[in-house]
């Protein structure tokens, strides 16, 4: 018995502002798109509180709610969005092969890769013991475990600057640990975790192991051992909740041996273009973007995505 297999002219794989634009977009053009959103439906946006560097929102907005409006735009449009996830692309040839994981298959015409990319971890293997335990990747997932209770971020970033200002506002401290005697993140953020009487900032430090109890099943974190990296000199900080924000990692995994990447996973596309190595295949947003990351250039792609997609297909 032969399986059963969608056609459809546009593919969307992954959603966030990229996504959803490109699905805005190429429904605008008749393609018809079909979306998968993947395992974070929206994207990082889903785990920001407030935006407010997006054009239109005066007053700023939430994170989740702007992806929902995105969403319910894309469906007004016409894009088919579909919970779940793409799990095989074979990309090697037209019509396009794809699988996901509620055992649909699909031939597309052109893909639109929207994965985007995810939080990294430092790596030490207790931090990964004491993950969902203690340990964070989401400081706005997992902030509200912590009410009143003392935390640790780690970076320097504006990500870093933008959870511990969060986490500012629910624990009852916040210390940022930083490997240099500086901040990477935005001055205007920047700013903001200087002047927080909550935040503490932990210059030239790093994190050598996360410390803890375990009883049976459940364990409960319950400090960091840190050291100096100008002096040597290593301290433990009374903590309840360690959350990770060192930047993130290209979601590409399912393209590695077919797309072209750069040496950091991310795909590389033409200048001035959403193309990819192999026609009629575009990527869009932070999945192909190392530079600016933001919302509003992930839209931008997102709509070049669909508008070169349509061309493409036009020219076929």
């Amino acid at each position: 018995m032969s399986q059963e297999i969608e056609k459809v002219k546009s593919f969307i794989i992954g959603s966030g502002p990229a996504g959803y634009t490109a699905a805005i977009y190429a429904s605008r053009a008749n393609l018809s798109p079909i979306m998968y959103q993947g395992m974070q439906p929206g994207g990082q946006l889903t785990t920001t509180t407030e935006v407010e560097n997006f054009p239109g929102y005066p007053e700023g907005t939430e994170g989740p709610a702007m992806m929902e409006d995105l969403q319910k735009q894309a469906e007004r449009m016409g894009a088919d969005v579909r919970w779940g996830m793409v799990t095989k692309a074979d990309l090697t040839e037209r019509p396009f092969k794809i699988e996901t994981d509620d055992g649909k298959f699909f031939e597309a015409d052109s893909v639109i890769i929207a994965t985007g990319a995810s939080a990294k971890y430092l790596g030490m293997e207790s931090e990964e013991a004491f993950k969902g335990a203690g340990v964070s990747g989401c400081a706005t997932c997992d902030g509200f475990f912590y009410k009143e209770k003392p935390v640790a971020v780690v970076g320097g970033g504006d990500t870093a600057a933008e959870d511990a200002l969060y986490l500012s506002n629910i624990a009852s401290k916040v210390y940022m640990i930083v490997r240099r005697d500086e901040l990477r993140a935005s001055k205007v953020m920047a700013q903001r975790v200087i002047d927080n009487p909550n935040i503490e900032v932990l210059w030239n430090h790093v994190t050598k192991e996360i410390v803890g109890t375990q009883s049976g099943f459940i364990k409960a974190l319950n400090g960091a051992i840190l050291e100096n990296v100008k002096t040597g000199e290593e301290k433990k900080i009374d903590i309840e909740g360690f959350f990770v924000a060192i930047g993130h990692k290209p979601n590409t995994g399912l393209f590695t041996d077919q797309i072209k990447l750069d040496d950091q996973g991310y795909i590389i596309t033409a200048a001035d273009s959403t193309a990819t190595n192999i026609e009629g295949v575009f990527a869009a947003g932070d999945v192909q973007d190392h530079t600016f990351r933001q919302a509003i250039t992930a839209a931008g792609s997102g709509c070049m995505a669909a508008i070169e997609s349509e061309r493409w297909l036009g020219e076929q």
